[in-house]
């Protein structure tokens, strides 16, 4: 089943979206994450990404309270990222209420640590974050890009268990242009096995159905809802049509 997940980014514990993971191009959609996300849990949507970007700043998680809290309060399925780069912070992501963690910069500077978390929690709770700028690995909320290509790293991954990717091309993200379909396709046909959530770009109804026929795993929706270009009610009606 195609999963539609919408995304809630975190600075100082407000709902923010950023241009191109530019920390200098903030909006602030939301002083209360919680009620956000009881929102989309009451359009029968049942997963969340939520990011700390605070965290993938610090390199350390900053916002554990907002992840508790949303977890305590409700029942989606939270996949967490930002500021997970050691194994104290993943305990601390878990224990707060995560169901997932997402590793991308960790996967790209420590990959024995997070082979290390895919044996210990299993693939199921760990999924990789693969951000692309022209098809090579960016990494630290995007402030730094490696000489990484995204294809040997996820072939690489998923040699080790790697079940789980999401990726978002950084050229895309926060434009509403439109997300980068010819990366997935080259990512589905390089890694078949891997399930792969698509992240950044999305800016319209139909981009949603055309990665739902891509046979992708599933998308992130993120500023085409909070600039009001897809509603609640299209999320809703697009969530119960994929069950």
């Amino acid at each position: 089943m195609f999963q539609l997940i919408p995304a809630i980014d975190l600075i100082n514990g407000q709902c923010v979206r950023l241009t191109q993971g530019d920390y200098g191009q903030k909006t602030v959609y939301s002083e209360d994450p919680l009620e956000v996300a009881k929102a989309f849990e009451g359009a029968g949507i049942q997963r969340l990404h939520l990011v700390d970007l605070d965290g993938a700043k610090a390199k350390k998680i900053v916002n554990a309270a907002v992840l508790e809290r949303i977890a305590s309060n409700t029942s989606l399925h939270i996949d967490f990222g930002g500021g997970v780069q050691s194994d104290e912070m993943i305990d601390t992501a878990f224990s707060a209420g995560a169901a997932q963690i997402t590793a991308g910069s960790i996967a790209v500077r420590n990959p024995a640590l997070v082979c290390e978390w895919l044996q210990k929690y299993g693939s199921e709770k760990i999924i990789l974050g693969a951000d692309a700028q022209d098809e090579m690995i960016a990494v630290s909320g995007w402030q730094e890009n490696s000489n990484i290509s995204i294809f040997d790293f996820l072939q690489d991954y998923t040699s080790k268990g790697a079940k789980y990717v999401i990726s978002t091309d950084v050229a895309k993200d926060g434009l509403l242009q439109g997300p980068s379909f010819d990366l997935y396709e080259k990512i589905q046909a390089s890694s078949p096995s891997l399930s792969v959530i698509a992240s950044g770009g999305v800016a319209c109804m139909a981009d949603l159905v055309r990665l739902r026929e891509m046979n992708l795993f599933g998308v992130i929706v993120g500023k085409a809802f909070y600039e009001g270009r897809i509603s609640l009610a299209d999320l809703a009606k697009f969530s119960a049509s994929a069950c």
